[in-house]
């Protein structure tokens, strides 16, 4: 049987209709099963988006390492007017002298007002240590940002089931508050023609009435929350708050004895957060190696090809005659001598946080191997305590049921039936609460056994 979250009656049924065929805007249902939901969620969560588009970026990290170890080739074209050419001074002596000139020194000005060049500079890494322990640590923090990928889709599932369930409970629940109030408004229509005929009390009515009255207010209440239900499950797969949407499975359909009994017999799988762990345990040991290299000089080699030229004036400066060539080649020796004990503190910062993500890693081990007893354990008490609440259910139904027969029969009073009434919603709520948390029990063991 199909569960849907939207309230059936005649009056809300007509008005979708006539809605559906006036408005030019009206939204086309969104009919979704569990498992579509789940893929739903994966393509249009918010988290989930953002964690794919975080590998896109690690992956675009590995690139831009990458090319640290190719040719880094530049072009430079530079125009140069000397507003005032710098003065040389020179003794005024010898083949520079001057008579003329007062001064021991003659002021000289060497240069022309225009000068440019056009220079293709290239460099080339022969040997750093740090570029391939580097190149590696990219590789690795592309692996991490996988690993969390999977992590946010496992906590967006996680989610998705909860906010599933949750609207399925609700909307069983208010199936079974309006059972209880036709039956109710049965009673009160029995017990005012009693009191009509004679044969009840007004305080029979006014009780009827009080109960009645307090099963409408449950209703509305339950209505509440599944439209908020439904809005929050909306905003878990990702689904836009103005769009319709229909659960097309019922509580049934999804909890069978058999899955709760292969549950309780897994193993489970390998974590998540294990690989997690390691890859960042393998980040940290690769900064370690990083800083260690350090310690090694680094080799590079580079060429310069230019022309230069010089004029008076701008339109000289074009002409090819004014240009001449200009190269050279050569290498580049960089040797760390001292750097103040800078790197010997990056390594021992290094090696603590070695010992503290192997501690970590030990922990999550233990705690793994925890959460999967703690989860089974919470999924079989929830059951065994769903048992108890349906059974009470079964019975408060049975005991309402009987005690009305006897009041219509006039062996009975009129306060027995409404004190039933009320142990039978009591019993509902009870078993309702017990049902929630039985499927919240068994998304926890999925995701504790690392299945979800």
């Amino acid at each position: 049987m199909k569960t849907t979250i939207k309230q059936k009656s005649g009056i809300a049924a007509c008005l979708f209709a006539v809605f559906a065929v006036f408005s030019t805007q009206a939204q086309q249902v969104v009919e979704l099963s569990l498992e579509e939901s789940l893929r739903y969620a994966l393509e249009n969560n918010v988290d989930a988006k953002n964690a794919q588009l975080e590998t896109l970026i690690a992956k675009a990290t590995v690139v831009e390492r990458r090319s640290e170890g190719l040719p880094q080739i530049n072009a430079n074209v530079d125009l140069t007017y000397n507003a005032a050419i710098p003065v040389v001074f020179v003794p005024n002596e010898g083949p520079f002298a001057d008579p003329s000139v007062e001064l021991d020194v003659l002021p000289l000005r060497f240069g022309v007002p225009l000068s440019s060049s056009v220079a293709i500079q290239a460099t080339q890494m022969i040997f750093d240590g740090s570029y391939f322990v580097g190149l590696q640590a990219a590789k690795t923090y592309k692996m991490l940002t996988e690993y969390d990928r999977l992590k946010t889709e496992i906590d967006v599932k996680e989610g998705v089931k909860k906010a599933y369930y949750s609207v399925l409970v609700n909307d069983q629940r208010r199936q079974l508050i309006e059972a209880n109030l036709e039956r109710l408004e049965v009673l009160l229509r029995e017990t005012t023609e009693l009191y009509e005929s004679g044969f009840a009390e007004k305080l029979d009515v006014s009780r009827v009435k009080v109960q009645r009255n307090n099963i409408k207010t449950e209703l509305d209440k339950v209505l509440a929350a599944t439209m908020i239900s439904v809005e929050l499950f909306k905003l878990q797969i990702g689904l836009p708050g103005n769009q319709e949407v229909y659960l097309t499975e019922s509580l049934e359909d999804l909890n069978t004895r058999l899955d709760v009994e292969e549950l309780m017999g897994m193993d489970g799988q390998r974590r998540v957060e294990v690989d997690q762990i390691d890859t960042n345990l393998d980040l940290v040991r690769l900064d370690l190696k990083n800083n260690q290299v350090q310690y090694i000089p680094r080799i590079s080699a580079f060429a310069t090809y230019q022309r230069n030229a010089a004029s008076e004036r701008i339109g000289d400066i074009l002409q090819t005659n004014r240009w001449f060539t200009g190269a050279f080649i050569g290498g580049s020796l960089s040797i760390p001598i001292f750097d103040g004990l800078a790197k010997s503190a990056r390594i021992q910062q290094n090696r603590v946080q070695i010992r503290q993500l192997e501690n970590q890693s030990l922990f999550i081990d233990q705690n793994i191997e925890v959460e999967k007893f703690q989860s089974k354990a919470n999924l079989q008490n929830s059951l065994s305590a769903l048992a108890v609440q349906e059974e009470n259910m079964e019975l408060a139904l049975e005991v309402f049921e009987m005690t009305k027969i006897k009041y219509q029969e006039g062996v009975g009073s009129n306060l027995e039936v409404v004190e039933a009434d009320s142990a039978l919603k009591e019993a509902e709520t009870n078993y309702f609460s017990a049902l929630y948390d039985a499927l919240i029990a068994k998304v926890e063991l999925e995701k504790a056994l690392g299945i979800l």
